[in-house]
């Protein structure tokens, strides 16, 4: 793979709760930061910096987003969880390899991280909107009465 292009958010990927999109938003950003580095064949310290932002940004935004989901008693909150935990898991181990050596930041590498925060927004994280809204809209009634 030469080169890979740049992802931007899209709409049809909202959450519909403004924090999280934000933060979808930011990782996307962070994405195409890390392929901006690759493609101006940067060292390894500023790649591996920026795997680590990465890390570390990712840990933020799904705690934030599993303490929502908490809050709001979603049922399938652990397996949720556990997908996050998976890719954390990727990306401590990108990070590492980085550091050894730059050229283990490929596209390919990039890409399939980039993909799976897509393929998770679109198969996981759509899936609880459904759940929210009902339960927004039961606290709303309950209020009325």
């Amino acid at each position: 793979m030469e080169n890979l292009d740049k992802i931007d958010w899209d709409e049809k990927l909202s959450v519909d709760i403004t924090e999280i999109d934000e933060l979808q938003k930011k990782m996307f950003a962070l994405f195409n930061v890390l392929i901006d580095l690759k493609e101006k064949d940067a060292d390894a310290k500023e790649c591996s910096a920026m795997v680590a932002e990465i890390n570390e940004y990712t840990r933020y935004f799904f705690s934030q987003e599993e303490a929502y989901l908490k809050q709001c008693g979603y049922p399938e909150l652990s397996a949720h969880a556990k997908e996050h935990k998976r890719f954390i898991k990727i990306t401590v181990a990108l990070r590492r390899q980085v550091s050894e050596d730059k050229d283990n930041l490929s596209y390919e590498i990039i890409k399939t991280m980039r993909d799976w925060l897509v393929e998770h927004i679109i198969n996981c994280d759509l899936q609880y909107v459904p759940f929210l809204r009902t339960s927004q809209l039961l606290e709303k009634i309950k209020k009325q009465k």
